[in-house]
C-alpha cells in the first residue's frame, strides 16, 4: 500500500522553500555551492561544482540521522548538468520494514547495479560527460515503482536528498499526483506542472523545444520512455502518449529504458519437464503416500513426477547435486540433502512445495538419510570434513511450527555404514548395515550409541540395504529385520533380542528344458536394495534384475530384467507396484497386477554436450559425455532412438531443417547422416581429420556445414536427401572455438556464415554457399581496458533485417556487430560471472538467451528492458535454444530442461502502422578510432577514466614473441663523478610509471595526504591535487616494499644489494624534508615485509632469507634478529598492543610477543597451523581486525579469521579464487585483493559475534558488499579510516582510486608494464611519445605526465616511434602535423593523428620486424630500418615504398637520424642529409632530394672491434649508435663496441675522426643537445652521464634501477628523457 501524504504535503511539497534551503539551517552544504539567479529561469537555482562529487554537494536534511519523512509518490528533480562535467545524485528512501535504500544515478556510473540497498541508474550518452548544449530537465521518478521493481519492497517515505557536483539545480517537489508540462489538462490523475515549479516558456515557444522531461513507471501509463511526447492533437483526453515524436529525442544523456523496464511476463520462462534422474547418486527414488507420485532428484533439482498425467513438480533451491532424499510416514515432509563442501540440508513442505529451512549436515558427503514415521526426527550418515563416518541426528518438531532443525546428537564411527534407517516404532531409535556390520543404535540424553548384532559366521558378508517386517499381527519391537547383502544372503535379524534368526542365500533361476525354471546353485544374486510388504518382497540385484519373492524367499515369483545393475527398488504404500532405479540414470516401476514394466525416466549418463531441435515432428537429438546420441520425443520426453558407436565419441548433431534426417559428427573426423524414418546410415564423409566441433545445416536445408579440431571448414549440398562435397578449407576454424552445434552459425535468410577464426581473436563470415570470405573481425581491439585479450566464444546471428552478429567475449560481454562492416553497435556487459557458453536468438528476434556459469537469461534484443535469470543447473549450462515454434525454450547441461516460453505471440502489424524502432543510445566504437584516457590533465582526486584507449588494426597472425629481459652489462671500475651540491646541470621533474613488480610499494595517509609510492629505484611522493612530485633517491636496486609510520612522519623502503653489498638495503626517510636519515643492512636476500608498531616505537622487517629482524625506531639499531624455519609472506603488528605482532607463512601463522625488560629484548612465538580443512596451503598476507580478530589470505582464495587471544582459526571462508596477497580491516570491513584482479569489499560485522558465541551461532556470516576486477594482479592498498576510499596498486603498473561509496575505479598512475622501447617530445615539447613491448604508443602531457592517448596493438611489439617534425617556418605546431610513426615486430608501419587520435594509415614496407624509423627534416618522407638491415623509404601520403636500400642487410638498423644541409654541400644534391647505422658497427650516410627521387650515399663508416676473448666478457654487446653534431655541422658522433671506450667525432668533410673523448664504459644510449654543446649518454651500470663538448668535467646521475637504454633530448634542449627498462624519467636542464 503506498503512503498516504499528510495535509502539509498536498497536493504537493516544494522542497526548498519548505526547508528553506538558502538559510542552510535544516540543510547542509559542502564545497563549491553556490546561490544564483537566472533570468531565464526567472529565478534562485543552486550551482554545485566541483571535481569530486564526494566534496562537494547539497544535503537534505542536515544532519544524516534526520529524515525529510516525505511521504509524496513522486519525485520531481528540475536540474540542468554542467556541460562536459559529470554528476551524481543520491536519495535516501525507507521501505515499510524500515530498510533504508539508496537510489543513485549519475553520468558517472557505466552500467546498472543493484544490492539489497542501493540501486544504482547510469545516465547514459555518447560521451559520458554532459554535452554542451545539455538542456533543463525535468526528472520525474515514482519512487513506489522503482522499489517495488527492484527490490520487491513497499515504499514508506523519502528520508534524504544528496545531490552532489557538478550541476544546477532549480528545485526539488514531492506529490502524489503526476504533473505534465506544456499542457493544461487534468485527466486521470494528470495535471499540469505548478506554477512555481514550471519552467518559464515565452510566447509562441513550446516546452519541450526548450526543455527535456524524464519520467519512469508513472501512472496512469505505467510506461518508460526516455523522452515524454507531447499530446497529439485530438488526444488531449488521453494520460498517456500513443506515439513517440522522433523530434523530442533528448540531446543530452538520458536514463537508458532497458533500466527501468523488465521483461513481460515475470517470469517469462517456466520450467516444465526435465529428462533426467540421479547426478550424484541413482539410489533415491521415493514413493508418495498415495501411491500416485514418484519423488527422485535430478542433479540439483528435486523432482515429483504424476504417474497418471507425467506432470512433473520441482522443488528448487539446491546449489549442488542432491545426494539423499527422505520423506516422512505421511509424505508431508520431504527432507533433502546436496553433496559438496557446504553441506546443507532442506526440509520441504511437500504438498505445497514450499522449504520450511534450512540446515547446517556437518556431512560432505551422506549415503543414507531416513525421517521417522512421526517426521519430528532426522537421521543421516556421511563423511566430514576429515573423511571420517559420522551419524547425524536431527531434531525436526518444530520446522513445521517456523522454527528451525538443530541436532539431537552426532557421533563418529569407525564401521562402515552403507545403509540407516530409523525404526517406525520409536524415532529414538535406529539400525545401520554396512561392510562386516549390523548395529542397532539409541539416542539417550543427547548421546548416540550403538551395540552390534552378532552375526556368527556371517561377519564378513557386505551389507547393503535393510528393511523391517511388515504387518499388524506383531509387536513392533517383534517384528523382524531383514538386511541384504553382496553375496545373495538375506538375514533376518530378531530386533528384540539382538541376534540373527535366520539366514538365505538367494540364487538365480535356471531354466529348464521344459521352460520352467528353477533355484539353481553357484554364487548368490549379489543384491543392492531390498523393501518389505504385507505379503511379498522385493530385491534389487547386481545383475539387472528386480525379483519378486515370498516372505520365506522360497522362490522368485516375479522378475524384471533392466540394462544395467538395479541401484534400489521400493514397494508402493499401496503394494501394487515396485519403483526401481538403475545405475546408467534409468526409472521405473513394475505393475504387479499387471505384470507389465513402465519406464519413467530415462537419462544420459554424463553431462549433455549439445542438442538439435526438429520442428515438424517435434524431435530432439543429444550428445553426451557418455558417448551416445539420443532422440526424445519432444511432447512425451520419451526417449526413441539411442545410437553409440563401438570405438567413436559422437561429439556434434544437427537435425535437418526439412526431412526427418539427422547429421552426427564424430572424434574420428566422420560426419554420418542418418535416417530416422528408415533407421538407416544414409551416408558417411571423411574430410575431417580431428574431431568435429561444428556441424550445422542452413535455414533453407540447401547445405551442410562441418568443421573439426584441426580447423578445416566443409561445404556439402543437401539436395534430395543425398549429399555431395563442395569446398573444403584449411586452417580457416579457430582450433580452440571449443566444441558444440552452436560453433558454425548461418544467417536467418541462408546468405551467410559466421564462425570464429582462425584464431580465438577473430570472427569471419562467408557467403554461405561458396565460402567466399566477406569479413574479419578482430574482438581484440574492442576493449584495451583490460590487460588479458579478449576473445570470441560463441556467435550468433540477429535478425535478418537488421543485419548483425552477435559475438560472446572471454571477458563476459556481447559485442553486436554490423555484419556487413564489422562495426561496433553497442556492447552489453557483463552477461555473466563467467564465459557464455550459448547464445540464441528468438525465431521473431525478439529476444535473446545466453547461458553460462550454471544460469539461463532472457534478454529483450534491443536491451530495453532488464534480463531475467534462471536456475537449475547444477553444471555449466552447455547450450541454451528455442524450439522452432517459439513456445518452449531447452537447456542442457547435466540434464535435459524444457521451460515454458510465457512471452506473448509477436503482434504483426501492417506498414502503415509500424513505428519506428526507438533508438538506444550506445556509443559507437571503432577499431580504428581511439578514444581519449581523459578529458584533462588531473587537478585534484578523483578525475575519472572515461573511456579506455584503443586498439587499432590488430593482426592476428603473428603470436608476441617477446620476452622481457633485463641484463645490465658488466660495467668493472665504473665509478659516477660526484657532483657538488647546486650545480647539477640536470633535475628530474618527473617519473612516468609505477612498480608493479613490487609488494606494499605504495602508502597514503589519508589525515596527512601524504603518498608515495615506488618506481624502479625511485621513491615518488606525489601531491594527489596539483600532480606536483618530489623524487627521493637512495636506493641503486628496485624497491619492493614501503612501510609509513602511523603518524605518517616516517617513511622505510627497502631494495635490493648495493654493489658490493652483502646485505639488502633499508632507508629510513623523514616524510617532512624527505631527507634519508639512516641506512639498515641486515637481510641478504629481498625484503619481503615492513611494518611499523602502533606506537610507532619498533620496526619489524622479514626476508625471503627467513629472517626476521626488529628496530628500534629511535636510534634504528637492531634490537633482535630471529630466523625461521619457513618462508615468511607478510607482516603486522596488533593494533591492541605493541608488543603482539604476527606473521604468516607456509600453513601457519607464527604469533610474536615482545617482551622487553630493560634494553633486553625477547620474542616468545606461538606457531599456529592452518585450520586442516584447506590442506597444504600458503598463508600470504594478513591484517588486524576489531578486538581480538585477526584475518589471513591464503594463495587458494581462502580467508581465515584467528582469535588472538586463544591463537585459534575460528571460520573461514571462500573469499576468491586465487592467491590473496592485500587485506586491510577497518572496523566491521574487510578489503581483500587477489591476483585475479579483484578487488573485494566485505562486511563482517557479524564475526565477532561468532568468536563470542561460539560456531553454533547462526550469524556468524560474512556478506560481499562490493567488487571491483582491475586490470592486473593486486600488489599494495591503502584505504581510510572508513574504508570508503582508496588506494590500490597492480602488477600492470598503475596506481587506481578506489571509492566504495559511489563504485568507482579512477586511473591515477599508469605507465608501460613493459620494456620501454622509444621515447620522443612532440616539435613544441606540450607531450611526449612513449612505446613498448606490449604493443602501446601512448601519449603523455609533460606538464602533468598524464596519460592523454594510448594506441594499442595487440599480438606486437612497438619498436620504435618518431614525432612528425612541424613544418618549415610554422610555429607553433600546426594541428594537422601531430603525427606519430611508429613500427612494430610485424614489419608494419603505422601513423597516428594524436590530434584526430585515430590511425590515419598502415603500411608494410618490411618482412622483418623494424628496429628504427625516422621522419625526413620535411616530414614527407619516413625511413624505417629493420632487423634484417634493411632500410625502407615511404611516402605517409601514398602509402607507397619508394626506396628500398640494402648496403646494412644482415645487421639490424639501430639508428636513423635525418638533418637538414645546403643544397649542393658535401658535393651531393639535396637538401637533407641522413645517416643509418646498423649493429655490425658501421654507418652510412647519405644525401638526399626525396622530390627529385635522389639519394646518394656520401660516407661509408666501419668501426673496428676485438675479436678476442675480450668479447665474452660481456653477457651481450652494447649497442652501434651514431649521430649528427648540432652544434658542429658536417660532424657526426658515434659510441658503440670498439677497441676502447669512448665516444669517436667524426668530421664527414675531412673523412676523418677529429677527436675522442673516454667513457667509463661502453654506451648503452646517445643523445646530443640541439641547443648547447652537450651529449647524454646512458650506461648498462644504470648511470646517466651529461658530457660538455669538447672537454669539460662530466657529471654522473643516478635514478635508474636498470640499463639506461633511452635517452632524448628535447627540441630546444631544456628537457631530455630517459628509459629504464618499464620506467620513464623526465629531466630539465637547469642552466637552459
Amino acid at each position: 500500500m503506498i503512503p498516504v501524504p499528510a495535509a502539509w504535503q498536498r497536493p504537493y511539497l516544494n522542497i526548498f522553500k519548505h526547508f528553506r534551503v538558502e538559510e542552510w539551517k535544516r540543510s547542509a552544504k559542502e564545497g563549491d555551492v553556490a546561490a544564483l539567479t537566472d533570468t531565464r529561469l526567472k529565478g534562485t537555482i543552486y550551482r554545485i561544482r566541483g571535481s569530486n562529487p564526494a566534496s562537494s554537494y547539497l544535503q537534505l536534511p542536515r544532519a544524516g540521522t534526520q529524515s525529510l519523512g516525505l511521504t509524496g509518490r513522486y519525485l520531481y528533480l528540475l536540474f540542468r548538468p554542467l556541460p562536459r562535467k559529470h554528476f551524481l545524485v543520491h536519495l535516501d528512501v525507507t521501505t515499510e520494514d524500515n530498510q533504508v535504500v539508496r537510489i543513485s544515478f549519475s553520468n558517472l556510473f557505466k552500467e546498472f547495479k543493484s544490492t539489497a540497498t542501493w540501486l544504482q541508474f547510469p545516465f547514459v550518452c555518447a560521451t559520458g560527460a554532459a554535452p554542451a548544449d545539455v538542456r533543463w530537465t525535468c526528472l520525474v521518478l515514482d519512487l513506489p515503482s522503482i522499489l517495488g521493481l527492484y527490490l520487491n519492497r513497499r515504499y514508506s517515505h523519502l528520508r534524504g536528498v544528496k545531490l552532489c557536483s557538478n550541476l544546477l539545480v532549480k528545485n526539488l517537489c514531492t506529490s502524489d499526483l503526476l504533473f505534465e508540462p506544456g499542457g493544461k489538462w487534468f485527466v486521470r490523475g494528470v495535471a499540469p506542472m505548478p506554477r512555481e515549479l514550471a519552467f518559464p516558456v515565452p510566447k509562441g515557444e513550446n516546452w519541450h523545444d526548450l526543455y527535456d522531461y524524464i519520467r519512469y513507471g508513472c501512472s496512469p501509463c505505467h510506461c518508460s520512455s526516455q523522452s515524454s511526447p507531447r499530446p497529439r492533437e485530438g488526444q488531449d483526453g488521453l494520460g498517456c502518449p500513443m506515439e513517440e515524436d522522433p523530434s523530442l529525442a533528448l540531446s543530452m544523456m538520458v536514463l537508458s529504458c532497458f533500466l527501468f523496464q523488465g521483461l513481460v511476463p515475470d517470469p517469462i520462462l517456466k520450467l516444465k519437464t526435465i529428462i533426467g534422474f540421479g547426478g550424484c547418486s541413482t539410489k533415491w527414488a521415493l514413493w508418495t503416500r498415495d501411491s500416485t507420485a514418484v519423488v527422485y532428484p535430478c542433479h540439483a533439482v528435486i523432482v515429483a513426477l504424476l504417474l497418471k498425467t507425467g506432470e512433473q513438480r520441482f522443488f528448487l533451491g539446491h546449489t549442488d547435486k542432491v545426494s539423499v532424499l527422505a520423506f516422512s510416514g505421511s509424505s508431508t515432509l520431504l527432507a533433502s540433502a546436496q553433496a559438496g563442501p557446504r553441506g546443507v540440508g532442506r526440509l520441504w513442505d511437500f504438498p505445497t512445495g514450499t522449504c520450511l529451512c534450512l540446515f547446517k549436515t556437518y556431512l560432505q558427503s551422506l549415503v543414507s538419510l531416513s525421517f521417522s514415521h512421526s517426521g519430528a526426527v532426522l537421521c543421516g550418515v556421511g563423511k566430514d570434513v576429515h573423511s571420517k563416518t559420522m551419524v547425524v541426528v536431527w531434531n525436526t518438531a518444530q520446522a513445521t511450527r517456523g522454527g528451525g532443525v538443530t541436532v539431537l546428537a552426532k557421533a563418529h564411527t569407525d564401521v562402515d555404514i552403507q545403509a540407516m534407517k530409523i525404526a517406525f516404532f520409536d524415532d529414538t531409535r535406529m539400525v545401520s548395515c554396512g561392510r562386516d556390520n549390523i548395529r542397532l543404535w539409541r539416542v539417550r540424553s543427547g548421546a548416540l550409541r550403538s551395540c552390534p548384532v552378532s552375526l556368527g559366521e556371517y561377519h564378513s558378508l557386505d551389507f547393503t540395504d535393510l528393511a523391517f517386517e511388515e504387518g499388524p499381527e506383531r509387536e513392533p519391537e517383534e517384528r523382524a529385520l531383514f538386511v541384504c547383502s553382496r553375496s545373495g544372503h538375506v538375514l533376518e535379524v530378531d530386533y528384540k533380542n539382538v541376534c540373527v534368526q535366520s539366514a538365505r542365500r538367494l540364487l538365480p533361476a535356471q531354466p529348464q528344458g521344459n521352460g520352467q525354471e528353477q533355484a539353481g546353485s553357484g554364487p548368490g544374486i549379489a543384491i543392492n536394495s531390498i523393501s518389505m510388504s504385507l505379503t511379498f518382497c522385493a530385491t534389487g540385484s547386481e545383475d539387472g534384475y528386480v525379483r519378486l519373492w515370498p516372505l520365506d524367499f522360497s522362490a522368485a515369483v516375479l522378475e524384471a530384467e533392466h540394462e544395467a545393475p538395479v541401484s534400489s527398488v521400493c514397494i508402493s504404500p499401496d503394494g501394487h507396484k515396485v519403483l526401481s532405479t538403475t545405475a546408467t540414470g534409468n526409472l521405473g516401476y513394475l505393475d504387479i497386477q499387471a505384470r507389465d514394466y513402465n519406464t519413467l525416466m530415462r537419462s544420459h549418463k554424463d553431462s549433455v554436450l549439445g542438442f538439435s531441435v526438429e520442428g515438424r515432428w517435434k524431435l530432439i537429438a543429444t550428445v553426451s559425455q557418455d558417448n551416445t546420441i539420443r532422440v526424445w520425443d519432444l511432447t512425451s520426453m520419451q526417449q526413441l532412438y539411442d545410437f553409440s558407436a563401438a570405438e567413436e565419441t559422437p561429439c556434434t548433431v544437427a537435425f535437418h531443417p526439412s526431412w526427418k534426417i539427422l547429421a552426427c559428427g564424430f572424434d574420428s573426423g566422420v560426419v554420418r547422416t542418418f535416417s530416422l524414418a528408415a533407421s538407416d546410415l544414409l551416408l558417411e564423409h571423411k574430410q575431417h581429420r580431428a574431431a568435429i566441433t561444428g556441424l550445422t545445416f542452413s535455414p533453407d536445408g540447401n547445405l551442410m556445414f562441418s568443421s573439426c579440431l584441426q580447423g578445416t571448414l566443409a561445404l556439402y549440398s543437401f539436395v534430395a536427401q543425398k549429399t555431395q562435397v563442395l569446398r573444403v578449407l584449411g586452417n580457416v576454424v579457430a582450433r580452440d572455438a571449443g566444441i558444440g552445434v552452436d560453433t558454425l552459425v548461418v544467417s536467418g535468410d541462408s546468405r551467410l556464415l559466421a564462425f570464429v577464426g582462425p584464431s580465438k581473436y577473430v570472427v569471419t563470415v562467408m557467403e554461405a554457399c561458396s565460402l567466399d570470405e566477406l569479413l574479419r573481425v578482430d574482438i581484440s581491439t574492442f576493449d584495451l581496458h583490460s590487460a588479458i585479450l579478449d576473445s570470441a566464444v560463441k556467435v550468433c546471428f540477429g535478425p535478418v533485417p537488421q543485419g548483425e552478429l552477435l559475438v560472446a567475449t572471454s571477458s563476459n560481454k556481447i559485442l553486436v556487430l554490423d555484419a556487413k562492416t564489422g562495426r561496433l553497435v553497442r556492447e552489453v556487459s557483463p552477461v555473466h560471472k563467467l564465459t557464455c557458453s550459448s547464445l540464441a536468438l528468438s525465431r521473431d528476434g525478439q529476444y535473446l538467451l545466453t547461458a553460462g556459469d550454471k544460469v539461463i537469461k532472457v534478454w529483450d534484443y534491443r536491451m530495453r528492458a532488464l534480463s531475467q535469470v534462471f536456475i537449475g543447473h547444477s553444471e555449466p549450462v552447455r547450450q541454451v535454444a528455442f524450439t522452432p515454434d517459439q513456445q518452449h525454450v531447452i537447456s542442457v547441461g547435466d540434464a535435459i530442461f524444457l521451460w515454458d516460453f510465457l512471452a506473448p505471440p509477436p503482434v504483426r502489424s501492417s506498414p502503415a502502422s509500424d513505428t519506428k524502432p526507438f533508438p538506444i543510445p550506445f556509443p559507437d566504437s571503432s577499431s580504428e578510432k581511439p578514444r581519449d584516457v581523459s578529458e584533462s590533465p588531473r587537478q585534484t582526486v578523483p578525475l575519472p577514466l572515461l573511456s579506455t584507449p584503443p586498439c587499432l588494426d590488430i593482426s592476428s597472425d603473428h603470436q608476441a614473441g617477446f620476452q622481457s629481459k633485463r641484463n645490465c652489462f658488466s660495467i668493472l671500475g665504473a665509478i659516477p663523478t660526484v657532483i657538488p651540491s647546486g650545480s647539477e646541470a640536470l633535475k628530474l621533474k618527473a617519473v612516468i610509471g609505477y612498480n608493479g613488480n613490487g609488494r606494499g610499494n605504495m602508502v597514503w595517509n589519508p589525515d596527512t595526504g601524504f603518498f608515495a609510492y615506488s618506481c624502479g629505484c625511485v621513491i615518488v611522493v606525489e601531491d594527489l591535487h596539483s600532480g606536483s612530485q618530489n623524487h627521493w633517491l637512495g636506493h641503486a636496486e628496485e624497491i619492493s616494499t614501503l612501510a609509513l609510520s602511523h603518524d605518517a612522519q616516517v617513511l622505510a623502503s627497502a631494495s635490493g644489494k648495493k654493489d658490493g653489498d652483502s646485505h639488502c638495503q633499508i632507508c629510513i626517510w623523514s616524510t617532512q624534508d624527505g631527507a634519508c636519515t639512516a641506512e639498515l643492512f641486515h637481510h641478504e636476500t629481498q625484503v619481503q615485509a615492513m611494518a611499523f608498531s602502533w606506537d610507532d616505537r619498533f620496526l619489524v622487517t622479514i626476508g625471503d632469507d627467513q629472517t626476521m629482524a626488529l628496530w628500534s625506531t629511535h636510534t634504528y639499531e637492531l634490537m633482535l634478529s630471529t630466523r625461521v624455519l619457513e618462508p615468511l609472506h607478510d607482516v603486522a603488528f596488533s593494533p591492541v598492543s605493541h608488543q603482539d605482532l604476527a606473521c604468516v607463512g607456509r600453513g601457519a601463522v607464527m604469533f610474536w610477543l615482545l617482551e622487553q625488560q630493560g634494553a633486553a629484548v625477547r620474542l616468545k612465538v606461538h606457531r599456529a597451523p592452518a585450520p586442516d580443512v584447506l590442506g597444504l596451503v600458503e598463508l600470504t598476507s594478513l591484517c588486524y581486525g576489531a578486538d581480538a580478530l585477526l584475518y589471513s589470505g591464503t594463495n587458494s582464495g581462502q580467508i581465515c579469521v584467528w582469535d588472538t587471544e586463544t591463537n585459534s582459526c575460528f571460520m573461514t571462508w571462500e573469499a576468491d579464487e586465487g592467491e590473496i596477497g592485500v587485506l586491510v580491516c577497518r572496523h566491521k570491513r574487510l578489503v581483500s585483493g587477489s591476483n585475479t584482479k579483484r578487488i573485494r569489499l566485505w562486511s563482517v560485522a557479524t564475526v565477532q559475534e561468532l568468536r563470542l558465541k561460539g560456531p553454533d551461532t547462526r550469524s556468524g556470516l560474512v556478506l560481499l558488499e562490493h567488487e571491483i576486477t582491475l586490470d592486473g594482479t593486486i600488489v599494495s592498498a591503502a584505504f581510510d579510516d572508513s574504508l570508503e576510499m582508496g588506494i590500490v596498486g597492480t602488477t600492470a603498473g598503475t596506481l587506481w582510486y578506489i571509492n566504495w561509496v559511489e563504485s568507482t575505479s579512477i586511473r591515477l598512475i599508469s605507465g608501460h608494464k613493459n620494456k620501454v622501447t622509444e621515447v620522443c617530445f612532440s616539435p613544441d615539447e606540450s607531450h611526449c611519445a612513449t612505446c613498448g613491448e606490449d604493443g602501446s604508443v601512448r601519449i603523455w602531457a609533460l606538464g602533468s605526465t598524464e596519460l592523454v592517448v594510448q594506441f594499442q596493438v595487440l599480438n606486437q611489439s612497438c619498436q620504435c616511434l618518431a614525432w612528425k617534425p612541424r613544418p618549415v617556418g610554422l610555429w607553433p605546431c600546426a594541428v594537422e602535423s601531430q603525427h606519430v610513426v611508429a613500427g612494430y615486430s610485424d614489419g608494419t608501419v603505422r601513423v597516428f593523428s594524436v590530434s584526430r587520435t585515430e590511425m590515419e594509415l598502415k603500411m608494410h614496407p618490411h618482412t622483418a620486424a623494424l628496429t628504427a624509423i625516422a621522419y625526413s627534416t620535411d616530414g614527407e618522407m619516413i625511413l624505417s630500418g629493420g632487423k634484417n638491415g634493411i632500410v625502407a623509404v615511404s611516402s605517409p601520403r601514398t602509402g607507397m615504398t619508394i626506396h628500398v636500400l640494402a648496403d646494412h642487410k644482415g645487421s639490424p638498423i639501430t639508428v636513423l637520424q635525418c638533418t637538414r644541409k645546403q643544397y649542393h654541400d658535401f658535393g651531393v644534391e639535396g637538401g637533407e642529409l641522413w645517416l643509418a647505422t646498423s649493429s655490425d658497427r658501421r654507418v652510412s650516410v647519405w644525401g638526399s632530394d626525396w622530390l627529385q627521387d635522389k639519394c646518394e650515399l656520401l660516407d661509408w663508416l666501419s668501426f673496428p672491434a676485438p675479436a678476442g676473448p675480450e668479447v665474452s666478457g660481456l653477457d651481450s654487446l652494447p649497442p652501434s649508435l651514431a649521430a649528427f653534431c648540432p652544434w658542429e655541422h658536417g660532424v657526426l658522433v658515434y659510441v658503440g663496441f670498439g677497441m676502447q671506450e669512448e665516444a669517436l667525432f667524426y668530421s664527414l668533410r675531412k673523412k676523418q675522426v677529429l677527436r675522442k673523448i673516454s667513457l667509463p664504459a661502453f654506451a648503452t644510449s646517445l643523445s646530443l643537445s640541439p641547443a648547447a654543446p652537450f651529449m647524454a649518454i646512458g650506461f648498462g651500470d644504470r648511470l646517466l652521464r651529461l658530457q660538455p663538448c669538447p672537454a669539460g668535467d662530466p657529471q654522473d646521475y643516478a635514478g635508474h634501477d636498470d640499463t639506461v637504454h633511452l635517452c632524448r633530448f628535447a627540441p630546444s634542449g631544456r628537457r631530455l628523457l630517459t628509459a629504464s627498462h618499464s620506467a620513464v624519467l623526465v629531466w630539465e636542464l637547469t642552466g637552459a
